[in-house]
């Protein structure tokens, strides 16, 4: 009973940098998995890939028009365009056949092969033939010798072709372990022939509010009940970390019964999150939970507004995160302690993002005794960023939540702050 009463009352406060520092040794990679590159998308890599050619691996044409000498167009321009021999059409995906000698152009499509000869590419627009436009509609005209070009401007050796190994060179490191796989990654890995890719695989998270008074989510409303809507917020921000979410049964206000639950969870579970029950009120089971079990608390107090009976604890070299019940707290909860963590489970390399700034675009009139993390949402004006709270910033305002694009972090002490000063803001990940 002394040490539940401890738990409650004789709390140490800790700052949320100590508390992320404390939960560090805990936070270990995951295991990797081979999956196929379509199924990769929103993953992180478990590997480090290498430039095994180079990019282009031949010299590319970057417009449709004319492969030429630039040392024959110098004096070119619209008034006095040069004339040259057309000796090869050039589609994509063929090899030149001729070379480009002097006096003489290849048509090209964007993509094909620079012949020999040529260091420079004309656009079409720059460009007129005996055909009078046919050559765009029916560029068959051009096969073969004996057509004329008239090039109308003057190009420097190099223009709109791109060299060999002009984007990537061979053995080049192209993607660190722990890059997180979005369009352009998927692009680099197809590049490089990877239809496999070793990711890491996504963290199992196991979700349970707590209280009598919650109703499943299909259930009607009884009087003095609410709905258990922290699972399924909670069950959004994990798929958005990556991890994969699984809304368990919510949890009675009897210790034993939770504690059972808890472990059971673990068995499957990478990590657990809990929301509610670790406040100092009667029916506040958590902390009596960690006043008897055998895992480790980690810390049960962060100096931070909302949510400062947030806690954290491990079970065999697991984590359990204890969130507050009040859905703004739990959700800024999970944006400071679980997300870091549930990303660098996955070889994120930087999960805390730096803070960015922006003006404030209101007074808030409210000092408080600790940091406050106030949902915000931003815009932009005139090429300045500009942030206000999303709504009523009370901890027990769900509705608020859904407008957020950041955390306005504001510091402790004062009487609170007013419009145009700049503040420190935490973007939040929405995929």
């Amino acid at each position: 009973m002394n040490k539940e009463r401890n738990l409650k009352f004789g709390r140490e406060t800790i700052s949320v940098q100590q508390a992320r520092e404390r939960l560090l040794p805990y936070i270990k990679p995951i295991q990797t998995e081979q999956v196929p590159l379509v199924l990769a998308f929103g993953r992180r890599m478990a590997q480090t890939i290498y430039a095994a050619h180079p990019v282009p691996h031949f010299r590319r044409s970057g417009v449709d028009g004319y492969a030429v000498r630039a040392v024959d167009i110098a004096a070119a321009s619209a008034i006095h365009p040069v004339e040259l021999e057309v000796v090869e059409h050039i589609p994509c995906g063929t090899i030149p056949l001729k070379r480009v000698g002097a006096g003489e152009a290849s048509r090209i499509m964007t993509g094909a092969p620079v012949p020999d000869g040529a260091d420079a590419v004309v656009m079409l627009e720059m460009t007129q033939t005996q055909e009078d436009g046919q050559h765009a509609a029916d560029p068959t005209v051009l096969r073969g010798s004996g057509k004329k070009v008239w090039i109308k401007k003057a190009l420097q050796s190099g223009n709109n072709l791109t060299p060999v190994a002009g984007e990537i060179s061979q053995g080049e490191l192209l993607l660190s372990e722990g890059t997180w796989i979005g369009a352009g990654v998927a692009a680099i890995l197809a590049t490089f022939g990877c239809g496999d890719v070793a990711v890491y695989r996504k963290p199992r998270v196991a979700i349970f509010s707590t209280g009598s008074e919650l109703l499943d989510v299909t259930m009607e409303l009884e009087p003095g009940r609410i709905r258990n809507s922290n699972s399924y917020m909670l069950a959004a921000q994990v798929e958005a970390a990556g991890g994969i979410p699984v809304i368990m049964p919510a949890l009675s206000d009897h210790a034993d019964q939770v504690q059972a639950a808890l472990i059971q969870a673990f068995e499957s579970a990478d990590c657990v999150i809990t929301t509610g029950g670790v406040s100092v009120g009667d029916y506040d089971v958590l902390v009596e939970v960690f006043g008897s079990w055998q895992g480790t608390l980690l810390f049960n107090k962060v100096a931070m507004r909302p949510g400062s009976p947030t806690s954290a604890a491990v079970w065999q070299d697991k984590l359990l995160f204890a969130l507050s019940g009040n859905p703004g707290a739990s959700f800024v909860g999970f944006e400071l302690f679980v997300r870091p963590a549930l990303e660098s489970m996955q070889g994120h390399q930087q999960p805390c993002c730096e803070a960015a700034t922006a003006f404030l675009d209101v007074d808030y009139d409210k000092g408080s005794a600790y940091p406050r993390y106030v949902r915000g949402t931003t815009r932009i004006e005139n090429g300045c960023l500009w942030v206000r709270p999303a709504g009523a910033d009370k901890s027990s305002i769900m509705v608020s939540i859904k407008d957020a694009d950041c955390l306005i972090q504001l510091p402790a002490g004062g009487s609170g702050f007013r419009r145009g000063e700049l503040v420190a803001i935490q973007m939040l990940v929405n995929r």
